[in-house]
This record gives C-alpha cells, structure tokens and sequence, in this order.
C-alpha cells in the first residue's frame, strides 16, 4: 500500500472518529446550549484535518509532479482554502 494515502485515508478515520464521538456525546448531554459548544469545537477539527491531509497528498505528488504542474495544483488548493475560511 502507497504509505501517503494510508496516512491520508488514517486522517479522514479520525476526523470521523472525533465527529461519531462529538454527535455521541451531544446525545449524552442532551441540552442545547452544551450541544452547540461541542458543534462548534467541530470546527476546529475540520479544518486542520483538511490542511493536513491535503499537505500529505501534496508531499505525495511532489515528486511525481513537474514544478509547473504543482503550482497550479497548489493555487488551485489555495483558491479552495480561501473559499472554506473566507467569512
């Protein structure tokens, strides 16, 4: 197995993990206001989760890539990035 997409594809199990134990855990608490603390600390994990993983299938791609390849693969990865965190 590629080692980089193992570690991709290991990044997405445990963002699912931390979201399956997040939704658990607002059933547990069963009140708003501390369901919606847990939601929104959700949103520190998504994003860091997506910058990693895709900082690894970058470093996976670098060496198969040419340089011109990889600077538009990476503006169009800063484009996306902008549209998620532009408020």
């Amino acid at each position: 197995m590629n080692k980089v997409v193992v570690a991709m594809s290991t990044l997405r199990i445990v963002s699912g993990s931390i979201e399956i134990m997040a939704a658990l855990l607002m059933l547990r608490l069963n009140q708003v206001d501390k369901a919606l603390v847990v939601n929104s600390s959700l949103a520190f994990v998504g994003p860091i989760i997506l910058l990693s993983t895709t900082a690894i299938g970058l470093a996976g791609l670098s060496f198969k890539l040419s340089p011109s390849k990889l600077l538009w693969l990476t503006a169009g990865i800063a484009c996306l990035l902008i549209g998620v965190f532009k408020k």
